[in-house]
């Protein structure tokens, strides 16, 4: 079926609102909006759905989650013996439609006869894993689009095992969604009825207060935390997301009574009015924090996206001034601490593993060779680093101590299976008050760690390429890439091309070849002459082409320079490749 025809449909249909209508008809002179809205339905990936909200099958809006959630009914009714029994936990963001959104998903599922628990208000991601876990239920979802901007909302499936269901599950389940050519056929119910039934639940302290307690019970050096932790002054700030709901909780009750929230930002302003992007991973977000930590000459300044699963700090140096740790420099700092710490208790296993996506630093494989740990490298995506967790747990082959990616997703514990900002807020807290009672802070022991052992510097830039014709761009040059492997890159000869879509290692000084054993993935990863690496990939939820670099030089100053004339020379060679399309 055309665009077009998809269009008059939704116009015509008896199925859809008057607002969907009204929506509908003030575009009807415009073809490249209509075009937009339905050339596809909106993709329903490894990680679920995310996208603009609006009218039209490639949007979120109420029909697009209902249509979903009948193909989860059914994956579920048709996949698990008990599955309609033991339920599903739906959580949701601060989003505009999230709580409307969540509760039709609810109202799915309970025409589906499958019992549903549902939070009473927004909650954090972390926590929604964690739910899955303990209410023993079959899957979960949440609402959210993480950091995208306003306008955004998104649609997360997870499994029992309270991890986003992985490539395999995926696949059984957008079956399921696509089966479904006629939205009218969904079945849904109303919310009184579902709940006089027993079929729609709502929850909410209990969980809570469960959750932070194994927070707490999961931490290291909560001693110290609960005796010394008012010297240390920590600025926090939720982003206007669901961190508020958690975070100064568990900050307080672990000992940090000298805690400063950013009042501006500690609401659910569906907005994000406050910051350009609700993301901790731009430094503007950081600037109404910062503010405050001045004013407080705080020692720590933390910020989580708004579903409260990405952390990201801010050190106070030595003159006065922050600093930012990236997601890289933290999860070394954490692996470091959380190995050093195992060893001296006499608790570090002598089959410990870290787990990390293949585009986070390689830093962290040289602190654990020093304790005699292993690293497991995964997809980028931490529903890959759950499934590991969960693997080891059956087995008991190894036992998991930390999960990290670089863009500001870390796990300790295995509460949950997926990042978890709460905990890790906790963590970094611990870390800055015991270095601070040593005289030290993070950035000097990160500093040791860099003199130990080289100094690693990572980047990413992207390129955002909106609509039908950008996707087609990124495909082009992905598949470009693939077809003719360069032999240099940016100068550099290219020793090493791992290519995860075909499941190849080439090593092309030896002229050999190796099978990668993980899922097929479209990334291209290269290893260059001079300690350099460069991966490319998708976004798996933004229309972005990303591109990571990676060097390991002797100091900061040389790893700058090269880092910087690495990244300029490479995007210019793509650049002239997506100007040949």
């Amino acid at each position: 079926m055309s665009y077009m025809s998809r269009y008059r449909d939704w116009l015509l249909s008896d199925y859809f609102d008057k607002e969907t209508k009204e929506e509908l008809e003030a575009i009807q002179d415009d073809e490249a909006e209509i075009e937009d809205r339905f050339y596809k339905n909106i993709d329903f990936g490894t990680g679920g759905m995310r996208g603009k909200m609006g009218a039209g099958t490639n949007r979120i809006n109420k029909y697009v989650i209902r249509k979903a959630t009948q193909g989860l009914a059914n994956y579920i009714i048709n996949y698990s013996d008990d599955g309609q029994e033991k339920g599903v936990v739906i959580a949701y963001d601060s989003r505009h439609n999230s709580p409307e959104f969540s509760l039709e998903a609810a109202l799915v599922l309970a025409a589906n006869g499958i019992k549903t628990y549902l939070f009473t208000g927004m909650r954090a991601t972390p926590e929604l894993s964690y739910a899955v876990r303990e209410l023993d239920a079959i899957g979960g979802i949440v609402v959210t689009a993480s950091h995208n901007p306003p306008e955004y909302n998104g649609y997360k499936v997870y499994w029992e095992d309270g991890g986003q269901v992985v490539p395999e599950q995926a696949r059984d389940i957008i079956a399921e969604i696509e089966e479904i050519d006629d939205f009218s056929i969904v079945k849904t119910m109303d919310e009184m009825e579902a709940v006089d039934k027993g079929l729609l639940n709502y929850i909410g302290a209990e969980v809570d207060d469960s959750y932070q307690k194994t927070l707490i019970d999961i931490l290291p050096d909560t001693d110290l935390a609960a005796e010394k932790g008012s010297n240390l002054s920590v600025v926090y700030t939720p982003l206007h997301g669901t961190g508020s709901t958690v975070i100064p909780k568990l900050l307080s009750d672990l000992g940090f009574s000298n805690l400063h929230l950013v009042e501006e930002q500690s609401d659910g302003d569906s907005e994000f009015s406050t910051v350009e992007s609700p993301n901790p991973e731009d430094r503007e977000a950081f600037d109404l924090a910062l503010k405050l930590a001045e004013e407080e000459e705080a020692d720590l300044v933390i910020a989580t996206d708004p579903d409260c699963d990405r952390m990201a700090p801010a050190v106070r140096d030595a003159e006065g001034n922050y600093q930012f740790l990236n997601g890289n420099e933290t999860g070394v700092l954490f692996a470091d601490f959380l190995l050093k710490e195992a060893k001296a208790a006499g608790k570090l296993p002598d089959n410990g593993v870290i787990v990390k996506s293949i585009v986070s630093t390689d830093m962290v494989l040289d602190i654990a060779a020093e304790y005699g740990v292993e690293v497991l490298d995964v997809l980028t995506g931490f529903k890959f680093i759950g499934e590991k967790i969960t693997e080891f747990e059956a087995s008991g082959e190894k036992e998991f101590i930390l999960g990290f990616e670089e863009s500001l997703g870390y796990l300790i514990g295995k509460h949950a299976r997926d990042k978890d900002a709460a905990v890790a807020a906790g963590l970094a807290a611990i870390m800055a008050l015991k270095y601070k009672e040593e005289g030290t802070n993070l950035l000097e022991r990160l500093a040791e760690l860099r003199e130990e052992f080289g100094y690693y510097l990572e980047d990413l830039e992207s390129i955002r390429l909106e609509g039908k014709e950008g996707q087609e761009v990124i495909t082009k040059t992905i598949a470009r890439l693939r077809e003719e492997s360069p032999e240099k890159i940016a100068g550099r000869r290219v020793k090493v091309v791992k290519d995860y879509k075909l499941s190849t290692i080439n090593y092309l000084d030896e002229n050999q070849e190796e099978e990668i054993k993980l899922p097929k993935s479209n990334v291209l990863q290269y290893l260059l002459e001079g300690d350099a690496k460069l991966t490319i990939r998708p976004s798996g939820t933004e229309p972005k082409l990303k591109f990571y670099f990676a060097v390991r030089e002797k100091d900061q100053a040389t790893a700058e320079k090269v880092l910087a004339g690495f990244k300029e020379n490479l995007m210019s060679e793509v650049e002239e490749i997506m100007n040949s399309f």
